[in-house]
């Protein structure tokens, strides 16, 4: 019901101001004051999403939770882009006309859980693919394919992704600049190196 609830809410404020939606409410019916979906946005499964508070999620997005989605906290969902947890592509060319009468486990389909560490950046266009794994802290570059397992900081580019550097260092050359910010960085992300 609160799935349906939300959509309806998301439907109603697209159709009235084509804003930001504020206050979602996690798994368990907490609010989360800081967390923002974009009313265009679709979300899938809305029951198997775990979102956490200061979550951005923009504008023109496909969200799939049907298997499980955890958003940690802060993570940033630009626009455009698909995390999907499923994917019924081999299952359809495998079993043809027969794959949506089957009964029983489909071969070749696709169902594993997404998990987005916190304070990760998913660019533009990105797609996230079914039991992938992003750790904490990662940029994921616009139109980047991510399957499989992303360690923490990582930077991740290209179709399959590849880690080609480290927030980290960027990171330690701004936190030079703002001190002031050492505390809340590593509040989150651990001490720096």
């Amino acid at each position: 019901m609160r799935a349906l609830l939300n959509r309806w809410r998301r439907s109603l404020w697209q159709a009235l101001f084509y804003r930001m939606v504020f206050g979602e409410r996690d798994a368990a019916g907490r609010e989360l004051a800081h967390t923002r979906i974009a009313p265009s946005t679709c979300i899938e499964g809305s029951e198997g999403l775990q979102l956490s508070d200061h979550v951005f999620i923009g504008q023109f997005n496909f969200i799939d939770a049907t298997a499980g989605l955890r958003i940690g906290e802060g993570v940033q969902v630009t626009n455009f882009v698909s995390i999907v947890t499923h994917s019924s592509h081999r299952a359809i060319r495998l079993m043809g006309r027969g794959y949506a009468t089957h009964e029983g486990a489909r071969p070749g389909y696709i169902s594993a859980p997404v998990q987005i560490g916190a304070y990760t950046f998913i660019g533009p266009h990105s797609l996230i693919e079914a039991g992938s794994r992003l750790g904490k802290g990662v940029v994921v570059c616009a139109y980047a394919q991510v399957r499989g397992e992303v360690p923490d900081f990582a930077i991740v580019a290209g179709a399959p992704a590849r880690q080609i550097g480290d927030v980290r260092e960027r990171d330690a050359q701004l936190l030079t600049q703002f001190p002031e910010l050492v505390a809340h960085y590593e509040s989150w992300a651990g001490p720096l190196r």
